[in-house]
């Protein structure tokens, strides 16, 4: 798996191609990055895992030749839990194909937000979302793919994924491990987990139940965030929600984390910038 043995530091990636790439591609985009002195890139595939063998080949290439950190999150539409057989299979299949893109541009971690909880209860959607995890590992394993697959912890209460159900599928598979969504925990809680002490509890829990490794390959979200009690409504700029990023960075430098923290808010470039200046400050 990409960068396993070098992930020597936390490492800042915006989600997607900067606001300023325009009409340039990937080649604008990296050149961006890399100006910015920023480390990587979340490649998002929206709609559907859509990706040239040249682009794979060219980013593969660019990160080998720069050390970018590369990750992707898979299309939006997966839910390993619906009660439709074939959108179940989609969902894995999708999930499959982001895997086998983000190996092929040497890419270290795949996300997603991985299922609703569709009016079953938790345990029943757990081993729903377990059995799936399974199938997509078996697929990846035959194929050699290595890279970490990572469920999201999701924004809403309806959805699947709060942060102790995905340390415990993580437990379950050698190649499971979180993405935690900072951001998407605020929310969910309706404006809990936000303080340092919230922060370093969650990274605590990771730390015990999963271990050092864990906090080692890190992947992780944060973007500014509005909410409701029914949590998540939309991403907004950090300056402009009441998210406090400042210390989760003193936690997660605290506990030494290290591997990719993902900016997702609209302004991408700029609040990823914003983030690791502030970290490295501290």
């Amino acid at each position: 798996m990409q960068n396993t043995d070098k992930m020597n530091k936390l490492n800042f990636l915006t989600a997607g191609m900067p606001l300023s790439t325009g009409k340039g591609g990937y080649p604008k985009a990296f050149e961006i990055i890399e100006n910015m002195n920023l480390d990587g890139m979340e490649v998002e595939f929206v709609h559907g895992v859509r990706m040239s063998d040249d682009t794979r080949a060219f980013l593969n290439n660019l990160q080998k030749e720069k050390g970018f950190i590369l990750t992707a999150h898979a299309p939006f539409y997966v839910n390993l839990n619906s009660k439709e057989e074939e959108k179940v299979e989609a969902s894995v299949q999708r999930i499959i194909e982001t895997a086998k893109a983000t190996h092929d541009f040497n890419g270290y971690s795949i996300t997603y937000h991985a299922a609703f909880y569709m009016g079953s209860d938790a345990e029943t959607a757990y081993n729903q979302v377990k059995t799936q995890t399974q199938k997509i590992l078996t697929t990846l394993n035959e194929n050699n793919i290595k890279v970490w697959i990572r469920p999201e912890t999701t924004g809403k209460a309806s959805q699947w994924g709060d942060y102790e159900e995905i340390i415990r599928l993580s437990k379950e598979f050698d190649q499971v491990l979180p993405c935690i969504d900072f951001s998407h925990i605020h929310a969910r809680t309706a404006g809990e987990y936000n303080t340092y002490d919230e922060f370093c509890k969650v990274l605590d829990r990771i730390g015990t139940e999963l271990g050092e490794f864990a906090l080692n390959n890190f992947h992780a979200h944060l973007a500014g965030i509005e909410y409701t009690k029914k949590g998540e409504k939309c991403h907004l700029n950090l300056e402009d929600s009441d998210m406090n990023y400042k210390d989760l960075l003193k936690a997660l430098k605290e506990f030494g984390v290290k591997g990719a923290l993902v900016c997702e808010s609209p302004n991408i470039e700029t609040d990823a910038k914003l983030l690791k200046d502030y970290y490295l400050s501290l």
